[in-house]
């Protein structure tokens, strides 16, 4: 009887194992590169999204200094104010901004309380280290008047909170806001 037992002796061979261990390391290299290559490209899809808002960021400008206001003043009466004038520089380590104002790729636009106006009228002027192109570097300053005096559907009065934006094509706008004094002079400085 225990001869019997010896004699059938069936199971699986050294051979058998080695193709099964071998399919299961293909399989599992299969999933494996699987699973590597879409953590690459998610890996380079996040890069490439850190990469794009740093260049909207790094674009940006920024007031440098008071916002002055200037505002036709005859005797004692104020009609409006006509004009805001300030000074704008590029952020640390921003990338050069296209301030043309002959074919203006950015639009400046005016809100309060009462209406929204789209790209009013705006113009330039070159006060520090201007390279002679229209570009906004490094290092360089720029006047920016914006024209209220005609192109607003109310005139900006007496204590008005007001909003003036400046969109370039790339990175983030600049968003002055301000209120204005409960009396003109000519010239106003609304800090």
């Amino acid at each position: 009887m225990f001869k019997k037992l010896h004699n059938n002796e069936s199971g699986i061979t050294a051979l058998e194992t080695a193709i099964i261990l071998i399919a299961f390391i293909v399989v599992a290299s299969v999933f494996a590169f699987t699973i590597l290559s879409a953590g690459t490209f998610s890996t380079e899809r996040g890069k490439e999204a850190v990469y794009s808002g740093l260049g909207e960021v790094q674009s940006s400008m920024e007031v440098k200094g008071s916002i002055i206001a200037t505002a036709a003043v005859t005797g004692t009466t104020t009609a409006a104010m006509d004009t805001l004038v300030f000074t704008v520089g590029n952020v640390v380590g921003g990338e050069p901004l296209d301030l043309n104002t002959t074919t203006p790729v950015m639009t400046v636009n005016y809100v309060d309380d009462g209406q929204f106006i789209n790209d009013v009228p705006w113009t330039t002027n070159w006060i520090v280290s201007n390279d002679g192109d229209e570009l906004l570097d490094k290092g360089e300053l720029v006047e920016i008047t914006v024209q209220l005096d005609g192109n607003l559907t109310d005139d900006l009065g007496i204590n008005t909170e007001f909003s003036i934006e400046m969109k370039p094509p790339k990175g983030a706008a600049l968003n002055v806001q301000r209120t204005t004094p409960p009396y003109f002079d000519a010239v106003i400085d609304l800090k």
